[in-house]
């Protein structure tokens, strides 16, 4: 059976849909993941852009430069504000998923690397086991 997750918004107006499992999980500590979630770093869970459709809502979206002087067009809802999801210049096959925005109670997917580590606050512990980039990974693809 194929894997399918569903999540959205917090006024629950966008919704989506994933097909299968994620390419790749990271959390972020740059600039913008603190900025978009309002914490010391974000979730970030990429798929490959066909195994995503968006199912309810109109999604406004919001281009950007980021820490890594490419573009990122952020996805949200024009209702509540939340970031469900984005696109990254150096993975325009990939759309990325808000972790936090899934339905599920408990985070179903796994960890692999913590990105932009430079930033992350002194009190976080980076758990054993993760691939850990100072920046921007040198290697983008999988």
């Amino acid at each position: 059976m194929t894997d399918v997750h569903v999540g959205g918004c917090v006024c629950d107006a966008l919704r989506y849909r994933t097909v299968g499992a994620p390419r790749r999980v990271s959390a972020c500590a740059c600039r913008w993941c603190q900025k978009r979630t309002g914490s010391a770093l974000g979730i970030s869970v990429y798929f490959d852009k066909h195994a995503v459709s968006f199912t309810r809502g109109k999604l406004k979206s919001y281009r950007l430069v980021s820490d890594a002087g490419r573009w990122i067009e952020s996805a949200f809802c024009p209702n509540c504000g939340t970031t469900v999801g984005w696109t990254l210049e150096f993975l325009p096959d990939f759309q990325g998923i808000a972790g936090g925005t899934f339905d599920e109670p408990a985070f179903w997917y796994r960890l692999e690397r913590f990105v932009y580590a430079r930033s992350k606050p002194d009190w976080l512990a980076i758990p054993d086991g993760l691939e850990v980039c100072q920046g921007m990974p040198a290697s983008t693809g999988r």
